[in-house]
């Protein structure tokens, strides 16, 4: 918990505020997030709060604001080759991911989409149809040139590279764990010949 001392600047106070209703969306769950917990996790008065948003549902506006800020940033450039740019955004997205968890709870679960206003759940699910996109195009083009398997359909594929992400966001991996996942990942991804040159004591990397 903060325990406020000093009146901050606006913009930061309103970046304060969203970023501490995303953790308590990961640690207790939408149905807690009211105006006296926020004010709480900050170290301000339910007051003083609606000084910064005139209700839950602008704060709410502010967080899937925020969503979607993280989730685009960890989109990687579109001019890399299509099996990099998966290593990319999972390396990425699982680190933005899995330091805010909260993002992870709003997307995902249906039932936290249900409790934002109608606008903030539309905007969520954009981000989720932005992402199936990015997989799909990213491995369509993979299978295409040769570089990614394409003896499993591309859905599977992409689901495949979402659990994985998820996975390693969720988990408090050692990083030689979570280096070893990636490196399964990229392995199941390739062609099985591809895979076969860079088994165990032929990976150049």
């Amino acid at each position: 918990m903060f325990v406020a001392t000093t009146r901050r600047p606006t913009d930061e106070r309103r970046g304060e505020l969203t970023d501490a209703a995303l953790r308590i969306i990961a640690t207790r769950g939408i149905a807690e997030l009211t105006t006296r917990a926020l004010a709480e996790e900050v170290g301000l008065t339910s007051g003083a709060m609606f000084r910064h948003f005139p209700s839950l549902d602008a704060l709410l506006d502010a967080v899937v604001h925020r969503v979607e800020g993280v989730l685009d940033a960890t989109f990687p450039p579109e001019d890399l080759p299509p099996l990099e740019r998966l290593e990319r955004f999972v390396d990425a997205r699982s680190t933005a991911v899995g330091a805010n968890l909260g993002i992870m709870r709003l997307v995902l679960s249906e039932q936290f989409a249900l409790s934002l206003p109608h606008d903030g759940s539309r905007r969520l699910s954009a981000c989720v149809a932005k992402t199936k996109r990015f997989l799909g195009g990213c491995i369509a083009e993979g299978q295409a040139d040769g570089t990614i398997r394409d003896d499993v359909p591309a859905p599977a594929l992409g689901a495949i590279v979402m659990g994985a992400t998820q996975a390693l966001a969720l988990g408090s991996h050692a990083p030689a764990a979570a280096t070893t996942i990636r490196r399964g990942l990229v392995t199941l991804l390739r062609p099985a010949e591809a895979a076969a040159a860079r088994a165990p004591g032929k990976d150049k990397r």
